[in-house]
């Protein structure tokens, strides 16, 4: 209670874009933010529709939303079909104001980029300026709710994780004994998503339910031509990562429970291990960043099974597998893989183990068993090609700079 009476005086009061107390907004936002994470941990979903009730039409939510779309976002001068590429301070307040779920949405604007590496380019939906505001406002509200559901080995556009933790727990699985991995990809995510079974997963009712109704069936607009969009989230909106996370929820918990039914002789575990149900749930290792996965187990036949099984779960929310970036092989051995090529590529690491020698590869942690391999993670070659591409032209671009500008310009570059 004490929050919603602060916020309405503050929104009452005269203030300007410049004398907003950032860090009071950011902390308040974030406590309840923190309520309702903790509400859905312990199960009590109406406390946290409560608290989403009350974040929703928080006015500090609705700052710290216009200021991440107008401030703070990487893409803030790419404009939308309202053709607003930046707005001046009391323009931010007038938009923060007007923030409200309405159930009705203005197409978003096509833009093709190419893709890295390849000739191939790939839509992105850019929203206006107001939904894109109140998609950050929503997002704020219903992220902490799914952050208290999403699988842990889930690692794509989520807050407080990265690629290097997805690569670090690939790391751990493999460290100790050669596996069997299937290196996927999913056709299209973000474009062939189910609308309706994203709705049904979602859970929401009432405006909230017709707000992102709104935002998945509002069409775009590509070279003055409107198309109506049936399937699919918009690349390019703030909350399209979340829904796409929503969307692929839970083929983790499918992976797991199959797991629990492979036989004792396909596990590789051996004692009193071989029918615990946990055991066999740790012995098959499931890693999702985005759209991109790897399951990683020491009996080929348990991937194959594996695979079949994602790919009829995938066919509910409408998407499949990407055929010529799905393969099978082995983290050590060449000829186990499907293209005799050992290891495999992840999220601009290639990930490979090699044999050494007796005198190298120490032993075993708690045994006095020698190792038999050597496990390397490392940028692939197009990551370290594509690097240095980038050092080099912004070397050209300042060329004739003062040192202290190049220095300035290149660190940042050099820590990706």
């Amino acid at each position: 209670m004490n929050i919603v009476k602060t916020d309405s005086v503050e929104k009452q009061n005269t203030v300007t874009w410049e004398t907003i107390n950032r860090r009071k907004v950011e902390r308040v936002v974030f406590k309840l933010q923190k309520r309702i994470y903790k509400a859905v941990r312990c199960g009590n979903v109406k406390l946290a529709r409560k608290l989403q009730k009350t974040l929703r039409h928080s006015w500090y939510n609705k700052l710290l939303a216009v200021r991440a779309v107008t401030q703070d976002n990487r893409g803030k001068k790419t404009a939308g079909v309202d053709g607003i590429k930046s707005l001046e301070p009391e323009d931010r307040l007038s938009l923060a104001n007007s923030l409200k779920l309405t159930g009705k949405s203005k197409p978003t604007r096509r833009v093709w980029i190419p893709k890295q590496g390849l000739d191939e380019k790939r839509p992105l939906g850019i929203p206006t300026m107001y939904d894109e505001a109140l998609q950050k406002l929503l997002k704020n509200t219903i992220e902490p709710e799914w952050e208290a559901r999403f699988e842990p080995s889930s690692y794509g556009f989520r807050p407080g994780r990265k690629a290097q933790d997805a690569i670090k727990h690939i790391k751990d699985a493999i460290q100790h004994k050669p596996k069997y991995v299937l290196d996927a990809d999913i056709a299209k995510c973000f474009d062939k998503i189910d609308h309706q079974a994203l709705l049904r997963k979602t859970g929401y009712k009432g405006s909230t339910r017709r707000q992102i109704r709104a935002w998945l069936r509002a069409g775009v607009i590509d070279s003055k031509q409107f198309l109506e969009t049936e399937e699919g989230t918009p690349q390019g909106g703030v909350i399209s990562p979340l829904l796409a996370n929503i969307a692929l929820h839970g083929i983790e918990e499918i992976v797991k429970k199959f797991a629990e039914t492979i036989p004792p002789e396909m596990t590789g575990l051996s004692g009193k291990n071989i029918h615990s149900k946990k055991e066999k749930r740790k012995s098959l290792t499931f890693v999702r960043h985005a759209d991109d996965f790897v399951i990683l187990h020491n009996n080929k036949k348990v991937v194959l099974q594996v695979k079949a099984t994602i790919s009829e779960w995938l066919k509910e929310v409408g998407l499949e597998l990407k055929p010529e970036k799905t393969r099978i092989a082995h983290t050590l051995l060449s000829s186990e893989s499907e293209d005799k090529i050992a290891g495999f590529d992840f999220l601009g690491y290639n990930v490979r183990q090699f044999t050494v020698g007796k005198h190298k590869a120490g032993t075993v942690t708690n045994t006095n068993k020698r190792k038999e391999f050597i496990t390397i993670l490392a940028p692939t070659k197009k990551s370290i090609t594509r690097h240095y591409d980038a050092i080099k032209r912004k070397c050209l671009e300042l060329t004739g700079a003062p040192q202290e500008k190049l220095i300035k310009d290149l660190n940042p570059i050099i820590r990706e």
